[in-house]
């Protein structure tokens, strides 16, 4: 049984996939910039301007992390399963969460970002 209410547990998962997701937009540019489209321009600013948006959230869940005194890190992974470790007003709980269900999250908020989100 978990001691963290569902809506700082969401703010602590953000603070754990808004970090793939730019890990992932990084790679990403990295592969846009070598690629040899013919023109560039606007796939990089369509990447970078996504990153920017994504490292905008990421420092709001970070602002709301701090002033609630939670804490996430990656404890360990392996093919199957990734560990972290919540820190949550002195308590701490270990989530294990299977690989899949973390890309398919980080798919889902990559969408969001690069396209949905104008949607809304």
């Amino acid at each position: 049984m978990t001691r963290i209410p569902n809506e700082d547990r969401d703010i602590i998962e953000k603070a754990m996939y808004l970090p793939m997701v730019l890990t992932i937009l990084e790679r990403d540019r990295l592969i846009f910039e070598k690629a040899p489209f013919k023109l560039k321009p606007p796939y990089l600013n369509l990447v970078e301007k996504t990153i920017k948006a994504v490292q905008k959230d990421f420092k709001e869940v970070k602002l709301e992390m701090r002033k609630g005194n939670m804490k996430v890190e990656q404890v360990s992974h392996d093919q199957e399963f990734t560990q972290f470790m919540f820190y949550y007003k002195g308590y701490n709980e270990q989530h294990n969460y299977f690989n899949p269900r973390l890309r398919n999250k980080a798919q889902e908020l990559l969408e969001h970002y690069l396209y949905k989100r104008f949607n809304s």
